[in-house]
């Protein structure tokens, strides 16, 4: 809607100096490169409808308004058979992690604790619950047990430890779970390249709304924590930052894609460009008549 009413201001504009100048031709190739800029701006990354042909091996394609399956099977810190999707009773964040990771996962995993500590207005347990799911199927609940019970004890506020849920789970259930969600991994010898990020889900297992990422604002964790109780989804991060930054999965850290950014700017300045020195010499030859 924002975008449709700059342009409808632009052929608005472009209306008024028709008139004003009689400079027909010239506005007409006006016309046609706003037109193909907007085509561009519809179908570059920035576009929140835009998917990828191709799913990249190593990072997240949204799947925004889809639901979880309803026969996912993982066991929890205790040990016990859950149905992932009957856990979901309430707005839910869920955490793709491996816990022996010697990369993002635990600062990923710090970033969550913190935000939700910092969130006491929504109470973890009462208004919203936290799971965490482990990608290696070969670590256990007595490892999930131990991690639970280490990131609880660095939240300060008090909080129902029920509402953080660490699960584990055999390769099929992962693979079915994480290809839903869109979280793309890969191992490498015996870890693995991935990126980072929480999933915010509806009570009815909804997704609404992803945040990348390993650090979160406290503002944007509580309004997806409200977006997910009403079941609306929401656009994940600022597009321009998504159409920007490429996760760099040796890294392991989101950077700056220089020669896109550079690409768009040169683009945008030529047609920039051209249309200025199409009007100049509209008016010149005018101003001699």
């Amino acid at each position: 809607m924002f975008i449709k009413r700059i342009f409808d201001l632009i052929f608005n504009l472009i209306y008024n100096l028709e008139k004003t100048f009689q400079m027909k031709q010239t506005l007409n190739l006006i016309q046609f490169a706003c037109i193909f800029l907007f085509s561009i701006i519809s179908f570059s990354p920035l576009s929140a409808k835009d998917k990828p042909a191709k799913e990249p091996e190593i990072g997240i394609v949204e799947h925004l308004d889809e639901y979880l399956p309803s026969d996912l099977v993982f066991s929890d810190q205790d040990n016990k058979q859950v149905n992932l999707k009957e856990l979901i009773n309430k707005p839910t964040v869920i955490c793709f992690v491996y816990f022996r990771c010697p990369g993002i996962c635990s600062p990923l995993m710090n970033g969550l604790a913190e935000v939700m500590d910092k969130t006491p207005d929504m109470v973890l347990g009462k208004d919203y619950q936290a799971i965490t799911i482990s990608f290696d199927p070969s670590e256990t609940s007595d490892l999930a047990f131990k991690k639970r019970a280490n990131y609880l004890s660095r939240m300060k506020n008090p909080v129902d430890k029920n509402g953080w849920i660490f699960l584990t789970g055999d390769s099929a259930n992962i693979a079915r779970a994480t290809h839903a969600i869109g979280f793309n991994f890969k191992k490498v010898g015996n870890d693995y390249l991935h990126p980072g990020c929480i999933y915010m889900l509806s009570p009815k297992a909804k997704i609404t709304r992803y945040l990348r990422g390993i650090y979160f604002l406290p503002f944007e964790f509580k309004l997806a924590l409200i977006e997910a109780s009403e079941g609306k989804s929401g656009s994940t991060i600022n597009r321009v930052l998504q159409f920007c930054y490429n996760y760099d999965p040796q890294g392991q850290q989101y950077v700056l894609n220089v020669t896109k950014v550079t690409g768009t700017i040169i683009v945008f300045f030529v047609i920039l460009l051209f249309i200025s020195l199409l009007i100049r010499s509209k008016l010149k030859k005018k101003a001699t008549k």
